[in-house]
């Protein structure tokens, strides 16, 4: 049994990053930090490179063996930010789950997610608060947008809705959430006091306004 549990331990210690795989991790998320917060102050198209070197305690060198461009940078914040969102969205309860719980439960997933990612931006000095990671076309955001629309279909079926385009369904309510998350985040940094309030009511006017939506597609 001894022997099982050292043999155990052994294999569970070699599955954990040693000390320099964690610090090329904490590396990338040290350039991933600075970089949102210089897109938020500058503007994504002013933003360089070197600004976001400035922002980090990183030389140039260790820089580049990371990223080469701003770009590659986007694209490093669009997937890890798709991918939590993706992960909230499928945290969401299914069983007996109605359209109006779903919708409720995706603007909100998304909203709280938005507020909380933009913390340490909201104390800049008038800060640049379009989200330019969330309009990049990748292959996690096409994931996402297909589980979306999966999710959407089958919750509709589940109430016996009548028939819809969910695909035009599955676009309108995904750039609601997109255009009412920038709104929400302007709201919260002219008054960060009550985020939380901004939240619930960004969600529910979503909410409503989508199942306005269908129900007047059926007129």
């Amino acid at each position: 049994m001894q022997l099982q549990s050292k043999t155990s331990r052994t294999a569970s210690s070699a599955k954990l990053p040693g000390k320099r795989e964690r610090a090329k991790m904490a590396n990338r998320e040290a350039i991933l930090d600075a970089a949102r917060l210089v897109f938020a102050e500058l503007g994504y198209d002013a933003t360089t490179v070197r600004d976001i070197i400035r922002r980090t305690e990183l030389a140039s060198g260790t820089f580049y063996n990371y990223f080469k461009s701003k770009e590659e940078i986007i694209e490093a914040l669009a997937e890890s930010s798709v991918k939590e969102i993706g992960r909230l969205l499928r945290e969401l309860p299914r069983e007996d789950m109605s359209f109006k719980d779903y919708l409720h439960g995706a603007f909100g997933a998304y909203f709280k997610f938005l507020a909380d990612k933009h913390t340490d931006v909201f104390k800049l000095n008038r800060p640049q608060l379009d989200v330019p990671e969330l309009r990049v076309d990748t292959p996690e955001m096409r994931a996402v947008y297909l589980e979306i629309r999966k999710d959407i279909e089958t919750v509709l079926k589940s109430e016996g809705s009548p028939d819809i385009d969910v695909t035009y369904l599955t676009a309108s309510a995904i750039g609601i959430a997109r255009e009412l998350g920038d709104c929400m985040l302007e709201r919260i940094s002219s008054d960060p006091s009550n985020p939380e309030a901004q939240v619930d009511q960004a969600t529910q006017f979503a909410t409503n306004l989508v199942l306005c939506g269908v129900r007047h597609a059926f007129d």
